[in-house]
């Protein structure tokens, strides 16, 4: 009973300074929030990366110009800039060389901000315009739904025949009838539809499905013949996909006429390559925050000595009361205690719910479940609890340390 006299005791008193006790709470609040918003979100990123990984396919390995992520700013991105496009000739001749190490070579070059238009229904300038061959489909993932796939003729005769992406599909025909043979505009050029691809869902939160897809051919004459090509290669099985992968630089070497002592011009994009690049990003953005937070928190923390070393200032008399009526010097300790861990719990409290919230903003922009981070949110109650005990014990000491006379003497 006693220890729980002191909890309505310590209760009753933080509730007299409703402002000052809702200040020194936020500024807790605003550390935690900050540390679970951010890690929470990075746990949406994180499982977006790995389920949009299979956007690759299986034992699947891509070689382009540029790397799937450039640090460095406009410098580095000058550098990948200035290397040379990888032509159509190049192309044909590295699948000429690894045609006995590989399953399927698939070409495909994508531009963004295309619009497309069917009848009335033009959409927004945001379909991906996408230029491939006859193995795009099978090295990325996609399966036809409706109608066929490009063919080995689509792309020697640069036929305007053109496979939509599932969202496409739905916005350009919404009444849900048959896409077929209808003639769709992009960008002011007109294609035959001949497919549908399945529903693939997102990526790294973008659609896969709001595309359109033409022979690359017709791409390279109609679109931009200056346009760098992206090889795509599946291994034969997984045993093989080192040596697929070994070979596949050596003939990109070969074909891009680079000497013995020459450095790569060209990025090898593997599923590892992009988990790795993540955890590298994910690695520093938490290193941050946990910074940015801990100093947030340590602001907090003196925030709230100051405030106890305050209220100690202004009961004084209520202590020196307590004091000459009996009460036990720990008991004046624990109550202080207990106001200063009440402040930083209820502050933490407050920043995970907040936190929780607004990192299951970007979970939703991926189409993820609601996700709850358990082990930041006992670590930061700990911290919450550690600081609080932490700032609080000096105000606390000092409180239970008055002198009795001193104390009720009249000021």
């Amino acid at each position: 009973m006693k220890f729980r006299e002191t909890v309505i005791q310590a209760l009753s008193s933080l509730a007299v300074n409703r402002l000052r006790s809702l200040l020194t709470i936020l500024g807790v609040a605003v550390g935690v929030f900050s540390i679970i918003a951010v890690m929470t979100a990075l746990d949406a990123v994180d499982k977006s990366v790995e389920s949009g990984l299979t956007s690759l396919g299986a034992n699947t390995f891509q070689i382009q110009k540029y790397p799937a992520t450039v640090f460095g700013g406009a410098h580095a991105r000058n550098i990948y800039a200035n290397r040379k496009d990888i032509t159509w000739q190049q192309a044909l001749f590295f699948r000429k060389s690894m045609e006995n190490s590989a399953r399927t070579i698939g070409f495909v070059i994508t531009s963004q901000g295309a619009r497309a238009k069917y009848g009335n229904i033009d959409t927004n300038p945001d379909v991906v315009l996408t230029g491939g061959d006859e193995n795009f489909a099978a090295s990325n993932g996609y399966a036809v739904q409706e109608g066929r796939n490009l063919g080995e003729s689509d792309i020697r005769y640069a036929r305007g025949t053109a496979v939509l992406g599932r969202e496409l599909r739905e916005t350009l025909f919404p009444a849900g009838g048959n896409p077929i043979g209808a003639t769709v505009k992009v960008n002011g050029e007109v294609y035959t539809v001949i497919g549908v691809f399945e529903k693939k869902g997102a990526a790294f939160g973008q659609s896969q499905d709001n595309f359109v897809l033409i022979p690359i051919t017709r791409y390279l004459d109609h679109v931009d013949e200056k346009s760098s090509i992206a090889i795509t290669v599946e291994a034969l099985s997984r045993s093989d996909y080192p040596h697929a992968l070994d070979q596949a630089i050596g003939s990109m070497r070969s074909v891009r006429g680079l000497g013995v002592t020459m450095a790569n011009d060209f990025e090898i994009r593997t599923n590892e390559s992009l988990i790795d690049s993540f955890r590298e990003i994910k690695i520093a953005i938490s290193t941050g925050a946990f910074i940015i937070s801990f100093m947030a928190l340590l602001t907090a923390g003196v925030g709230i000595m100051n405030i106890m070393l305050v209220s100690v200032t202004e009961r004084t008399r209520e202590i020196g009361i307590r004091k000459s009526v009996g009460a036990p010097r720990r008991s004046i300790l624990r109550q202080f205690l207990l106001e200063a861990l009440f402040l930083s719990l209820a502050g933490g409290v407050i920043g995970i719910f907040t936190g929780i919230a607004a990192g299951n903003l970007v979970a939703l922009q991926f189409n993820l479940p609601p996700l709850f981070p358990w082990v930041w949110t006992v670590v930061s109650l700990i911290v919450c609890s550690a600081i609080g005990m932490a700032f609080g014990l000096f105000p606390a000491w000092k409180a239970a340390g008055l002198n009795t006379v001193d104390a009720l003497r009249p000021k």
